[in-house]
Order: C-alpha cells, then sequence, then structure tokens
C-alpha cells in the first residue's frame, strides 16, 4: 500500500521514496524526480497557482506506470507536516483518483488527512494574538 509521510517521520524507512526538489542531507533513499514540484513553482509561493500547476504536472502522468515505477509499499516524503497543505497529498488524491486505491499518511486513518484544497498553507498569513489593552 503507497503511504505519504515526511522526511523527519520516515526519511530513513527503507521504503522511502522522495518526491521533492530536495532533500535533507541524512536522506539517501529513493527519488521520484516526476513528482516534484518545479523550483519557479515553489518560488512563486501562491497555493492557487501552484494547485492549478502541479495538477497539469500530473495530468501529463500515467498514473499506472508512476505507481508500479514506486512500488507498492512506497512511502512518498517531502517536507510539510501532516495537514499543512502538501504537494503529497495532491499526489496521494491523484493516484486515489485514477488507480482507485486508498493513499493515506503513514500511522494514520485515511479520514484524518484533510483533502488537498482545504488544508492550511505554509504560505498563509499567521493568525496574530489580539492586541492586549492596559486599563489604568
Amino acid at each position: 500500500m503507497i503511504t505519504t509521510s515526511n522526511f523527519a517521520k520516515s526519511g530513513k524507512h527503507p521504503d522511502a521514496v522522495a518526491i521533492s526538489r530536495g532533500v535533507p542531507r541524512f536522506y539517501k533513499g529513493r527519488r521520484y524526480m516526476a513528482l516534484a514540484p518545479p523550483v519557479w513553482l515553489l518560488k512563486a509561493k501562491d497555493p492557487e497557482l501552484f494547485d492549478q500547476e502541479y495538477r497539469k504536472q500530473l495530468a501529463a502522468l500515467d498514473a499506472r506506470q508512476v505507481a508500479e515505477e514506486l512500488g507498492p509499499n512506497a512511502i512518498l516524503l517531502c517536507w510539510e507536516s501532516f495537514n499543512v497543505r502538501c504537494h503529497r497529498r495532491l499526489v496521494a488524491e491523484w493516484l486515489e483518483e485514477k488507480l482507485g486505491i486508498v493513499v493515506a499518511e503513514l500511522g494514520r486513518e485515511r479520514s484524518e488527512s484533510v483533502p488537498f484544497a482545504k488544508q492550511r498553507s505554509k504560505w498563509d498569513a499567521a493568525p496574530q494574538a489580539p492586541k492586549q489593552v492596559t486599563l489604568f
């Protein structure tokens, strides 16, 4: 069963497959660059543009061939924490749609994964704490 995770949690797992442009220094596992977003798209820091353009990248691939090349126990890795908008969830949803399989986050139930379109982006503004008012 193909699953997803991040480098911090699963980077040393023998079934790990990096699907990101860069990898941590400690990572010595496999890489699958066809699923890595292009640098220009990462630099854009625009979640809507990312969604649109990365879906085009996936549409150009054959999901069955990708799954075969990844292997049945592949753990797709990138950098983001669980349920932070990340292309690995988009890849998981693409594989699910095209192949009729379930791609969960490693160690979690599929139902725990927020859909890609509803995940918060690391580029979203962080909520600001309310200002404290001093009363005299």
